[in-house]
């Protein structure tokens, strides 16, 4: 029997599991609540103890494993396997993740961003189509993103690489949690396009539902706005308009220069469907240089829940064979 893999997407609310094939099909999954009191000191504990039931469960044992693959959010140093400021986690001082759960399973453990396991997924068996170049970037709460070169991913001098939400593309545009103006996030994640779409709508003066809602001081989410927009609501037109010029903007810088063979859109933001890569298109051709144009793809993440636990296997692979 070949060995299997333990791939590991570690949220703020749910850790979710999954036993895999070397070739990274899912052949069991399940998932725990995120404890994340008393600092997050039980988190740890509680990944080690659900591996051990579930290795149990299955009647296998450690030796049956290559290893253990983790996405974690935060701040993630790889080579040494330790987190800091997850702070969605309760993770505010150095966690020694590696060493914990190495010592209490006995397997191998690699861990990485989450965005940048995200990304490994869907470029080995998602949107990125066993590419070897291939950008990702997650358009949810925030705007995250993972750069894959030659199949490997980017981490840059501190491990700062493919911080993607932070590409300014609007030079005076709205303060950014970072501290900077005019990030990508600002205008591109779940709370950027409500943002945009409440700017927006102080200017606008025709008939809209979504102009209605907002005057109305209605909650409205960025899944109304794109909703809205495929009912061609004329406020949300212009709304899904200007966030496709941004990521199209953005999307033309990453690819002119590193010339993937494709940018996956992942996130809850895509989940808006065709209506957003459409859009997006005529702005990242006006942006690219011919090569680029010709070459790289935008297309829509196709592993949906499944491409962290997928890009988490994908990581003891990659570590394993490098």
């Amino acid at each position: 029997m070949s060995k299997k893999i333990i791939g590991i997407d570690l949220g703020g609310t749910t850790v979710k599991f999954a036993i895999l094939s070397s070739e990274g099909d899912i052949q069991q999954k399940w998932s725990i609540e995120t404890d994340i009191s008393e600092e997050g000191t039980k988190i740890v504990p509680s990944i080690i103890a659900s591996i051990k039931k579930h290795i149990e469960m299955y009647d296998m044992s450690t030796g049956d494993f290559l290893g253990i693959g983790m996405g974690s959010p935060g701040t993630v140093d790889a080579e040494n396997g330790t987190v800091i400021g997850a702070y969605n986690l309760n993770w505010k001082t150095l966690q020694m993740v590696r060493q914990q759960i190495e010592e209490g399973t006995g397997i191998p453990f690699f861990i990485d961003n989450d965005a940048n396991v995200a990304a490994l997924g869907e470029a080995w068996r998602g949107a990125g189509e066993s590419e070897p170049d291939v950008v990702f970037l997650t358009l949810g709460t925030g705007v995250g993103g993972g750069i894959i070169v030659d199949k490997k991913l980017v981490h840059g001098a501190t491990g700062a690489a493919g911080e993607v939400g932070h590409i300014t593309v609007e030079p005076n545009g709205f303060q950014c949690t970072c501290g900077k103006t005019g990030c990508l996030e600002t205008v591109a994640s779940a709370t950027g396009v409500v943002h945009l779409a409440r700017d927006l709508s102080d200017s606008y003066a025709g008939d809209s539902k979504l102009k209605y809602s907002i005057d109305d001081g209605q909650l409205i989410t960025a899944k109304d706005v794109f909703d809205l927009a495929k009912e061609e609501d004329p406020l949300a037109l212009i709304v899904v308009d200007k966030v496709a010029y941004y990521l199209g903007l953005a999307s033309s810088h990453l690819a002119n220069i590193l010339n993937p063979s494709t940018i996956v859109l992942g996130g809850g933001v895509s989940r808006a469907g065709d209506i957003l890569t459409k859009s997006i298109q005529p702005y990242f051709e006006q942006y690219t240089f011919p090569t680029i144009r010709k070459s790289t793809k935008i297309r829509l993440a196709l592993l949906g829940n499944d491409a962290g636990v997928i890009g988490a296997s994908s990581l003891v692979k990659s570590s394993l064979e490098g």
